[in-house]
């Protein structure tokens, strides 16, 4: 018995690493198998999909195709509605991503502190995350309407002569809807933040404060570089969720109004494909945002890689 346990280890550790490797590989794809060719058919084949539909001219599901060639990028690239549509969606970008980022680590690290009533903090952060869209779009509609609670709130301490109609005025719909997504994305990404805050050494934070650091010193020069990365994969997450995911919001309260104001790249798409039945432009739009998508992924990474 002696012998047997003592060669075992011997016989493992005699086989090279590279070639466990090897043995393992067929077996791991084995396994693996299902997922990918999931992958494959689900995922890789509507993404080419797109790039074929925008090829074509394709004036609704139902009727024949024909092939466009750089036709539908033609119409795209000389049509305006395209270019306000790529404005308005930079600016969503531009402002809603670090507001809601930001916001949202110094959320979390103050959840991470824990402080009384902590975990209460943690559920109610969880809250816009339990309301589907429309409940949110009717408690903004509701909000932002003539008679809204904005408007009710402005009238009650002397400022009647700044209300408006948010959601029609031309000036301000965008920004209605970049509110909504700063509000509903804030708590869901505090909880992610704080959860990982909580996994930092509380040594890093002692050796912080013991060298004179206050809380917003320790958070920005001593927490952040640590979850860096971290940082970086849900600005990524974030950033998918608010190009791909705005057209929900333009659909229930402005439907790209007025005057095409708020309409961003996700509603063009949705309104080339199931409102105007041209699913050829539509498509072009969608390998448009697919490119951005990828861009700005490739930024946001850049950003935040680690230093060290």
């Amino acid at each position: 018995m002696t012998m047997t346990s003592s060669v075992r280890p011997a016989s493992r550790q005699a086989v090279p690493p590279a070639a466990r490797r090897e043995r393992r590989g067929p077996r791991t794809t084995i396994l693996a198998l299902p997922a990918l060719v999931w992958y494959l058919v689900f995922m890789v084949g509507p993404m080419v999909a797109i790039f074929v539909i925008a090829a074509l001219h394709w004036p609704g599901m139902l009727q024949p195709t024909s092939f466009a060639g750089a036709g539908n990028f033609q119409a795209l690239f000389d049509d305006p509605v395209f270019w306000q549509a790529v404005r308005n969606t930079g600016l969503q970008m531009v402002i809603a991503l670090p507001v809601m980022i930001v916001c949202a680590y110094m959320v979390g690290y103050y959840v991470a502190q824990k402080p009384p009533g902590h975990k209460v903090i943690r559920y109610l952060l969880f809250v816009p995350g339990l309301i589907s869209t429309p409940a949110k779009a009717m408690v903004f509609y509701a909000a932002l309407s003539p008679d809204g609670l904005v408007n009710g709130a402005l009238k009650s301490v002397g400022l009647g002569s700044v209300t408006d109609a948010w959601l029609a005025n031309p000036d301000t719909a965008l920004y209605c809807l970049i509110a909504l997504d700063v509000w509903a994305g804030i708590g869901f990404t505090a909880v992610l933040f704080a959860a990982r805050l909580d996994s930092v050494p509380e040594e890093i934070g002692e050796a912080a404060q013991l060298d004179g650091a206050g809380h917003w010193r320790a958070m920005w020069r001593i927490h952040f570089p640590v979850i860096k990365e971290y940082v970086g994969v849900v600005t990524m997450l974030q950033f998918l969720w608010t190009l791909f995911g705005s057209a929900q919001q333009v659909l229930l309260l402005t439907q790209g109004g007025p005057a095409n104001s708020s309409t961003t790249l996700s509603f063009l798409v949705y309104e080339k494909a199931f409102m105007e039945s041209d699913l050829g432009y539509s498509q072009a739009v969608g390998v448009v945002l697919f490119l951005a998508g990828l861009a700005g992924l490739l930024a946001i990474r850049r950003v935040f890689r680690q230093s060290y």
